[in-house]
């Protein structure tokens, strides 16, 4: 039992019970599941991949902390939901978090992490971007016949005198705006752009990379690039054209696009004001714009309901299958890279672009992706066949990490006593025992 040192603090009673509290129950964390964040990434290894490509160049005699127990100590304090470097100042010293790393000693402070930041190259983003395409790699089981690439785009608001800093009139804030690729749940990139470049910038040169090396894994693979209009761009579509990659991308409406559909538009406003519900079709043409060496198949979705028509194009590679299909069970499903990207800018902040220099920030950026890829492996190898096979990072963090416990800790054992009443106390032992060593 704890030594009682503090003089008790007495509330009201409960019937004849008094009610007391005393600093005095021993060591309690509130992060007691951040142990099978170490398990998920002693199976995969995660950070140890990540700390071999990461260039130290600290002076080895000076050194306390290594590589790989910083990246830890930075990932699984976003897993868990600390979210800026500062609180590292406390969290150094969180027995739990110490377990996890893997150290019985404090953990790095905020100014050491901070220089970790600030010492990140160009070089360092490269290098953990070639991690993530490992990781989505390993991660599968057998060699797939088709993969499909979800790019997007979103914005990180700025706040101060960063690197690269600019005013964008769609957001109306400086910011900048990162470039996403997802396969699935697995994120394969996300580089950090400033906020004047084109959203398709560095699209064509970022899906080479990409193809290179998912083909050396698996030589027969098809791939198949996926966005919205923002993203279809002559160069890009020439390219994956050259490359053998298939696309289907969104297609910006103009007047020789809205010409070719306006006696079935007529149509549908006919056919609503008859009905009085939603008229809907989706059909498909040849199509060139004059900036365009070719024709490309182009499907066009219709709609005309209370708030008038909405007409959607989507330009394609893809010949096989009808337009319905494509549309519908193809390209609509694009939609879900928009929840991954939440996830990842939202539940593991992402967002976060508050360091001066523009590659510090884009370490920043790939620390929540690293974060986030642990995450999916936690819910891909230790949840399936729980409630929580298909909860988002947040979810799992607050009923699977977010556990209280008391450490006890001697030269023989670290023994971490959970809640003895908590309500997914079946999940964590069934993923405790997923990822036994």
């Amino acid at each position: 039992m704890p030594k009682c040192t503090d003089v008790p603090v007495r509330f009201c009673k409960v019937g004849r019970r008094v009610v007391e509290a005393a600093f005095d129950g021993g060591d309690i964390v509130s992060d007691g599941g951040a142990v099978l964040l170490k398990q998920v990434d002693e199976r995969i290894g995660l950070t140890r991949a990540a700390a071999r490509v990461f260039a130290d160049a600290r002076r080895k005699a000076s050194v306390r902390h290594d590589i790989r127990s910083l990246l830890a100590q930075r990932v699984y304090g976003l897993c868990c939901g600390w979210e800026s470097v500062s609180q590292h100042n406390t969290l150094r010293h969180d027995l739990a978090h110490q377990t996890a790393v893997g150290r019985v000693v404090e953990l790095a402070s905020a100014p050491t992490l901070s220089r970790l930041e600030t010492s990140a190259t160009s070089e360092h983003a490269a290098a953990l971007h070639a991690v993530l395409l490992d990781q989505f790699i390993a991660s599968r089981m057998t060699t797939p016949d088709e993969l499909v690439l979800d790019i997007d785009a979103t914005h990180i608001p700025l706040y101060g005198d960063q690197e690269g800093a600019h005013f964008h009139a769609h957001y109306d804030n400086y910011c900048y705006l990162p470039l996403y690729i997802f396969c699935g749940q697995d994120m394969l990139a996300c580089v950090l752009r400033p906020s004047w470049r084109d959203p398709a910038s560095v699209l064509s040169a970022l899906i080479k990379l990409i193809a290179r090396r998912l083909r050396q894994a698996w030589p027969g693979v098809r791939l198949v690039v996926r966005g919205d209009s923002g993203f279809c761009r002559p160069k890009a579509l020439r390219r994956f054209d050259a490359w053998g990659i298939d696309y289907i991308v969104g297609l910006q409406k103009n007047s020789a696009l809205l010409e070719r559909v306006a006696i079935a538009e007529h149509a549908l406003a006919e056919q609503y004001e008859a009905v009085g519900t939603k008229q809907r079709l989706i059909g498909e043409f040849r199509y060139a714009t004059r900036s365009w060496e070719r024709e490309r198949r182009v499907i066009a979705r219709l709609e005309h309901g209370a708030q008038g028509r909405n007409p959607r194009f989507v330009v394609t590679s893809l010949e096989a299958g009808d337009a319905k299909s494509l549309y519908e069970d193809l390209y609509c499903a694009r939609g879900e890279a928009e929840n991954r990207i939440k996830e990842a800018q939202i539940d593991l902040f992402g967002r976060r672009g508050s360091c001066r220099r523009f590659a510090s920030n884009q370490l920043r950026l790939l620390l929540a992706a690293l974060a986030y890829t642990l995450m999916i492996n936690l819910r891909r190898l230790a949840l399936q066949g729980t409630q929580l096979e298909r909860a988002c990072t947040a979810t799992i963090r607050v009923k699977l990490l977010k556990i209280g416990a008391a450490v006890l800790r001697n030269t023989r054992r670290i023994r971490l006593l959970l809640a003895s009443h908590h309500p997914l106390k079946h999940v964590f032992l069934t993923a405790a025992r997923a990822l036994a060593p």
